[in-house]
């Protein structure tokens, strides 16, 4: 299954596509999708809806995966985050794709083991779960792997669930 995954911004928004056979993660590319700072709000929402319609265009991933805002600290920042979230989950439905959103604490649980790890250890677990030599840079992009590993993880515990008559 190719996995797109989002971490969603309004300046910089990351993303990362893997794919998963079983339990074999394999990273196809990454990257960020920059646009101007002093932009206009609409037209920086234009320019990061049209780059991820070309994104998956471009790679034709099953299911997308985006990080939720993390709302605690700075609610302006939560807001402009989920602007960008709205903006790659419209175009995921424009794609046809199906949509699944993940917590920050959800990400770091799937992908480190725990859901309070620190950046710096959920980066380094990317790259080690993704058998790569050095840490995708930009941060946005490693953000997004994590996301896109984070749905990974999760519908392989489904599934074993499901083998087993517990929950779907």
């Amino acid at each position: 299954m190719k996995i797109l995954g989002i971490d969603p911004g309004t300046i910089t928004m990351g993303y990362g596509i893997i794919d998963c056979d079983g339990e074999m993660l394999t990273m196809i590319d990454y990257g960020a999708i920059h646009v101007t700072e002093r932009s206009p709000i609409g037209e920086r929402l234009h320019l990061l809806h049209s780059h991820l319609l070309s994104v998956m265009a471009e790679y034709q991933p099953e299911v997308v995966a985006v990080e939720q805002p993390f709302v605690a600290k700075n609610v302006r920042t939560a807001l402009a985050i989920g602007r960008a979230q709205a903006i790659a989950i419209l175009a995921a439905a424009s794609s046809h794709l199906p949509i699944y959103e993940y917590s920050p604490a959800q990400v770091k649980q799937r992908v480190a083991s725990s859901g309070v790890s620190g950046k710096e250890q959920v980066q380094q677990m990317v790259r080690l779960l993704l058998n790569l030599t050095t840490i995708p840079e930009p941060n946005d992009a490693a953000d997004a792997l994590a996301v896109a590993i984070c749905h990974a993880q999760e519908m392989h515990i489904n599934g074993l669930l499901a083998a087993e008559g517990g929950r779907p």
